[in-house]
């Protein structure tokens, strides 16, 4: 990158202006506690959100059953598709004999009866069903086990080092495991789609079938209505697996994710994941120091370009998780590259540096939020007479 301006900016002046930019810090793993007291289940997790940073854990790598918090992957991939494209709400799918039969929790679908992909999430999101799963991974695969490999595939590319899928449901399997972290990993990324919203907030809702048969769905996570700001989870139980759940809260604009897994009992599980909530929320918060949302004015020093200013954002926010009676610690660098038009929004124009303690912690891309033209030749003409 040829820089051509850097400016660097004191972390308060930062603050004013850059309450406008953000990204997407990765994973850093860095733990701010390792115990908490009261808490009882065989591993658990409490991760910030916005910066994916582990405030609390225990066993939190621990590769453990996790039972039906499995269909966070299959709801995640399910989303992918409809963002994608491939699938619309609206759509009809074939439920196979294979897929009706499945067992454990289900909304008792019919086998060669077609759903609406809309109830089939309801279906999947509010009463954890079996049936509706495998009807989406038929339908996206062609097969359960193809759709396996391909949740599979997105372990990987997620970094998720402790879990491997059998199935799409979490029913007990050999070699279908994950652990507390990778768990949160993939509950955050879930919670990316905001059409998942859409679904978490029923409490009741009925399942109507074509042949009127009604079947009544009641949303499994019991904290939806019972922690405030909780607003996203799964539940998931087995004999090997005890009771698990993944639940994300979020106040003051600060979103946690808890999981817990190995409880002894359904009312432990909730109470610890509360427990592991009210801790994070009464201990740390986190701060934005680029904000994605918000734009700058640049002093256009765009070669040949038709506009005297232009508009340009960072491409990601990013956050910092610090103690409630801290703050932020960071400072930001611009850099500028020297481009000419023609340019289109989006196209990258410099960087955002994040640096701590003079390092550099994170480079992030300054792109245009306009379109920038090109001189005709009588303007630059007119330019070149008008500055001779």
């Amino acid at each position: 990158m040829k820089k051509v301006k850097i400016i660097k900016i004191p972390l308060i002046l930062a603050m004013l202006l850059l309450l406008f930019m953000g990204a997407n810090f990765q994973p850093t793993c860095e733990v701010f506690a390792k115990s908490a007291e009261d808490i009882n289940s065989k591993a658990y997790c409490l991760m910030d959100f916005n910066t994916n940073n582990v405030l609390l854990e225990k066993e939190s790598t621990k590769q453990l059953p996790i039972a039906s918090v499995t269909k966070t992957m299959t709801l995640l991939l399910i989303f992918e598709e409809i963002e994608k494209g491939n699938l619309k709400t609206q759509d009809m799918l074939l439920c196979s004999k294979n897929a009706s039969g499945m067992g454990g929790s289900q909304v008792f679908l019919d086998a060669n009866t077609q759903y609406k992909v809309d109830d089939l999430l309801y279906a999947v999101i509010l009463s954890s069903a079996n049936d509706a799963s495998v009807v989406f991974a038929e339908a996206i695969s062609g097969s359960e086990e193809n759709f396996v490999e391909l949740m599979n595939k997105k372990a990987q590319l997620l970094g998720l080092k402790n879990t491997h899928y059998a199935n799409c449901t979490g029913l007990p399997a050999n070699n279908h495991y994950s652990c507390a972290y990778d768990v949160a990993i993939v509950t955050a990324e879930l919670l990316k789609h905001k059409m998942y919203y859409n679904y978490t907030q029923e409490r009741l809702k009925d399942f109507v079938h074509p042949s009127g048969r009604v079947t009544q769905m009641v949303n499994t996570n019991k904290l939806m209505r019972a922690y405030s700001g909780c607003d996203a989870g799964k539940t998931g139980s087995t004999v090997e697996a005890g009771y698990c759940l993944t639940a994300s809260a979020m106040r003051n604009n600060f979103r946690l994710i808890s999981v817990v897994l190995g409880a002894e009992t359904s009312k432990q599980r909730f109470n610890d994941c509360a427990t592991i909530l009210d801790y994070g929320f009464n201990n740390y918060k986190s701060q934005c120091i680029v904000d994605e949302n918000q734009t700058l004015n640049y002093a256009n020093k765009i070669l040949h370009s038709t506009v005297a200013e232009v508009l340009v954002k960072p491409q990601n926010s990013f956050y910092q998780t610090i103690k409630q009676d801290e703050e932020a610690n960071l400072e930001t660098q611009i850099c500028y590259d020297e481009v000419k038009a023609p340019l289109k929004k989006d196209d990258v124009v410099g960087k955002i540096l994040v640096l701590k303690e003079g390092q550099v912690l994170k480079e992030i891309n300054l792109v245009l939020a306009q379109d920038v033209p090109e001189l005709s030749y009588f303007e630059s003409l007119k330019q070149i007479i008008k500055q001779w």
